[in-house]
């Protein structure tokens, strides 16, 4: 079978942050406005009142101190609570393709790849900033890349699933080398006025450069050894914003066109899924446990990367073996085990073997086996 390995990786990084203390102070100032103007509704019994935030709270709930984000005036403002973007002509390059393009050439850069070298370029994300002309195609045309592109939304295991995707495509002939790009704004899909999620995602755009081995010129290169992807459906984690918004009647405002989710069932639910998915995917391919060095895991909640980490390894996982990086990026939806694999792959040794997975919305989950190449 023919060996596909990835071969650079980029990240971006939006140059404006939040701390949990600066989200906390904007969350509880509109939550005691929101009291204040709702008293007589919040005594009558008609309204709830909003309980205040905290950062104790914050961390606890998800390991999470810091998030990247495009805009963070307008986030932090009571009166908006949500980010503010240039809108574009259609002559400008979108956003999304924007920060495509930065961590793309981050990505070619420590692949040793130039443009021209690229067969595809394929857009895996959580949202989308518009319906067509994909935004893949913008970003192809952006770097001056022959060939096709396409977009394709698994939510927070989009980057996982077009790995697979990828990697069929390049032993299958239709693509030799191929561009995968992550571009996250989740800020704009979050609701910064309810306590019980305003703290949880964070923007970003990660890259992958996946071609065959044998024309990999890199000094940091992880064969794919095998990946494997389910999908079991579940309302438990829903956005329900789509093309259909006017025809249904549906308000900006309507509070399920934004990120919802039973954080509870979520994690009782996936937890079990995941680490399942990874001890059988190991079994099938006849990798021992004890042979796993790294587990570059999706980055939602440091709790549940906890759990299935034990479960997987069967003991505490050390943290070297199972990088974190939501202190500092927060959930970044299909890009935060990219980010992971990108800042904590680089001192693995020959022959190691690690786990990239990532698991949200759907259900879905998506397990990749890698091993460093000599």
């Amino acid at each position: 079978m023919e060996q596909i390995v990835i071969s650079g990786t980029g990240v971006f990084t939006p140059e404006e942050s939040i701390t949990n203390e600066e989200l906390v102070r904007a969350y509880n100032e509109y939550a005691e406005n929101y009291n204040l103007a709702n008293k007589n509704k919040i005594d009558l019994g008609e309204k709830v009142a909003l309980e205040l935030s905290n950062e104790e709270f914050i961390f606890n709930a998800s390991g999470i101190k810091n998030r990247y984000v495009m805009d963070k005036k307008g986030i932090l403002d009571p009166n908006i609570m949500h980010p503010i973007l240039d809108k574009r002509t259609n002559d400008q390059p979108s956003i999304l393709a924007e920060m495509s393009l930065k961590a793309s050439k981050d990505a070619l850069d420590k692949a040793g790849k130039t443009p021209d070298d690229i067969d595809a370029v394929i857009t895996a994300c959580s949202n989308l900033e518009r319906a067509y002309p994909a935004i893949s195609i913008e970003v192809q045309e952006l770097l001056g890349i022959k060939g096709f592109a396409f977009d394709m939304n698994v939510a927070c295991s989009s980057a996982t699933f077009a790995i697979q995707a990828a990697a069929d495509m390049i032993r299958s002939g239709s693509a030799n080398t191929i561009l995968i790009v992550d571009p996250e704004i989740c800020s704009g899909h979050l609701d910064f006025k309810d306590r019980d999620c305003h703290f949880i995602f964070g923007d970003v755009c990660t890259a992958m450069i996946l071609e065959k081995k044998d024309t990999a010129n890199s000094n940091n290169c992880f064969e794919i050894l095998s990946t494997k992807c389910i999908t079991q459906f579940s309302n438990n984690i829903r956005n329900n914003f789509g093309f259909l918004n006017n025809a249904k009647k549906s308000s900006p405002l309507d509070r399920d066109l934004l990120f919802m989710q039973e954080g509870r069932k979520v994690f009782k639910e996936v937890v079990p899924m995941v680490s399942q998915l990874i001890i059988d995917h190991l079994y099938e391919e006849k990798i021992e446990i004890e042979e796993i060095k790294r587990l570059w895991l999706h980055q939602a909640n440091k709790s549940m990367n906890d759990f299935i980490g034990k479960k997987v390894l069967g003991r505490v996982p050390e943290d070297h073996e199972q990088p974190n990086i939501l202190q500092d990026y927060a959930n970044t939806s299909s890009a935060g085990s990219i980010i992971a694999f990108s800042l904590y792959s680089q001192d693995m040794k020959s022959n190691e073997v690690g786990v990239l997975c990532s698991f949200g919305a759907g259900y879905s989950a998506g397990s990749i086996i890698l091993r460093k190449v000599s």
